[in-house]
């Protein structure tokens, strides 16, 4: 689509970006670790969930009313409170990821994450030592604010800190540790699911990806932007030549900033790790490609990669659980419905996944990046909590039909990006107005003087 394929020509970037330096390699991979630890959350509450010990001490009535439940294949006992439960973290994680857009201005990205860290640290605490459902909700809620915290500083002080040639490469660092943290939250479900206390260790280990995310964010810098939107012109200097290298020219890009600032059971559990190691290996297929063939490459191949997948899931429960879901199915089939899902995976893992965090932190003028972040964020919280809330409902309800209800969102979300995604590959953040003021559709609505 003309317009939608667009490059940036006739822009001169080669002033502005510096090398890849051992400073940059360092002060990125501790800010993405950032992603450690809401890959654990995730991976974790919905294992401990599924743990009898953990229902029958903080929701004996749940674990009661699963057992007397009539279930088929679409249909399985769902508790609104237990889900309520995993999900009031994504609440939490909205409120606080939009209040950290103006945090993130006023003290920068790098203190944000160290704060992010110890209210996960705290909540985690709570959590693991909890004897009251009142303590697990504080708890969940102190790790939704320490996650939405994270999730707004950490991309954003990525895509600030690398150059704009690994822009791209540097920032999928976040979501390949969100997926080796929901890799390990799972293998450690599996081993501590058969323990009586498992789930206090499963919940209080959330401190161990929280404890190496902070301690490393207390040593590195801020980024360059964030101490030159704050005034500290002669420390964003220093940082500069710190990740560019010292005998790099960083005038040119230290003179941008300034003027951009204008001042479940053993079977899922084993599942869940095979679909997390597949999103995490993909992952890394992202890291190379990215900043190679760019972002709508990847996000258009991903889409319909993960559109055909659901379609072949809806497909294949018609074609055996039928309507009814009583029929039963067949374990080669369920196999077919694993690989596809698997499939599935490595398609997020390499294209939506790591780009959600990569394109809203680099598409925005320094003056409202930590806000356009937040907005990002938050959109994400709204969605996961509505999606945990009503999956398994859509599900009782809607049979196979679910799956081509997401279907056809993810073709939705794939001709969004064909038609209104600009590319922005090797574009410096200080010069991203040029990608929209070409764009066919957006230049009617940006110029040079928004940014």
């Amino acid at each position: 689509m003309a317009g939608g394929g667009f490059a940036v020509d006739g822009g001169n970037f080669d002033g502005l970006g510096g090398r890849i330096t051992l400073s940059v390699v360092i002060t990125c991979f501790v800010a993405a670790t950032s992603g450690l630890i809401f890959g654990y959350d995730i991976g974790i509450s919905g294992g401990v969930t599924t743990m009898a010990p953990f229902l029958k001490k903080f929701f004996p009535s749940v674990l009661r009313k699963a057992a007397e439940a009539k279930t088929n294949v679409y249909c399985i006992y769902d508790s609104q409170v237990l889900t309520s439960f995993t999900s009031s973290l994504y609440i939490a994680g909205l409120v606080s990821s939009l209040l950290a857009s103006r945090l993130t201005a006023a003290f920068g990205r790098r203190n944000i994450m160290v704060l992010g860290g110890c209210t996960f640290l705290a909540g985690a605490a709570i959590n693991g030592g909890a004897a009251n459902i009142a303590m697990l909700i504080l708890g969940r809620i102190l790790l939704g604010v320490g996650v939405g915290f994270t999730n707004q500083a950490a991309p954003v002080y990525l895509s600030e800190m690398a150059p704009p040639k690994w822009r791209g490469a540097f920032n999928t660092g976040f979501q390949f540790f969100l997926g080796t943290g929901v890799v390990f939250a799972n293998c450690l479900n599996y081993g501590t699911a058969k323990i009586n206390w498992g789930w206090r260790l499963s919940l209080g280990l959330a401190a161990a990806p929280a404890a190496i995310m902070t301690i490393g964010a207390l040593l590195i810098s801020d980024t360059p932007a964030s101490l030159v939107e704050r005034g500290r012109l002669t420390q964003a200097k220093q940082a500069l030549l710190r990740v560019r290298g010292q005998d790099t020219n960083i005038e040119p890009e230290l003179a941008e900033l300034i003027k951009s600032v204008g001042f479940g059971s053993s079977s899922a559990l084993i599942a869940a790790i095979i679909l997390g190691v597949v999103n995490l290996g993909s992952i890394l297929v992202s890291t190379f490609v990215v900043d190679r063939r760019g972002r709508r490459f990847l996000l258009i191949v991903g889409g319909v990669q993960m559109f055909l997948c659901q379609v072949g899931v809806a497909c294949v429960l018609a074609a055996t659980a039928g309507t009814s879901g009583t029929a039963h199915v067949s374990k080669n089939y369920a196999i077919l419905v694993l690989v596809l899902m698997c499939i599935y995976a490595a398609g997020f893992g390499w294209s939506w996944g790591p780009l959600s965090w990569l394109i809203p932190s680099e598409i925005f003028p320094m003056k409202i990046r930590p806000t356009g972040q937040s907005i990002s964020v938050a959109v994400g919280f709204a969605a996961a909590f509505v999606l945990s809330q009503t999956f398994l409902t859509m599900l009782c309800h809607f049979k196979y039909g679910t799956f081509l209800f997401y279907a056809s969102w993810i073709a939705v979300m794939t001709i969004f990006v064909v038609l209104f995604l600009p590319e922005t590959k090797g574009v410096p953040l200080e010069s991203m107005h040029v990608v929209w003021e070409r764009h066919w559709y957006w230049q009617r609505f940006v110029s040079k003087e928004s940014f």
